[in-house]
């Protein structure tokens, strides 16, 4: 019984992991592929031309999501403390 709710647990925490995770990377991941089309369009070759954007979208998307992700992973945490007297026996 232990070994299921264990595997749960994993299972839960990678789907934490995704959720909080994705409203970030997506949005970075698309600024970079539409960055990484421009630059082999105009054959510029310049870091800090994709490193920048990059930086700032995911500024902003820290300003905007950071909130409902830390919310998420407290929750999570929370849940998992409260779990543990009936594990310990």
């Amino acid at each position: 019984m232990e070994a299921d709710y264990f595997i749960g647990v994993a299972q839960q925490s990678l789907w934490v992991l995704a959720l909080a995770a994705a409203p970030i990377l997506i949005p970075v991941l698309v600024v970079g592929v539409l960055l990484g089309m421009v630059q082999a369009a105009t054959s510029i070759n310049e870091q800090t031309l994709s490193f920048v954007p990059k930086l700032i979208i995911t500024a902003v998307c820290l300003a905007i999501f950071g909130s409902s992700i830390l919310v998420l992973l407290t929750d999570f945490t929370r849940d998992l403390f409260a779990q543990i007297p009936n594990l310990v026996r």
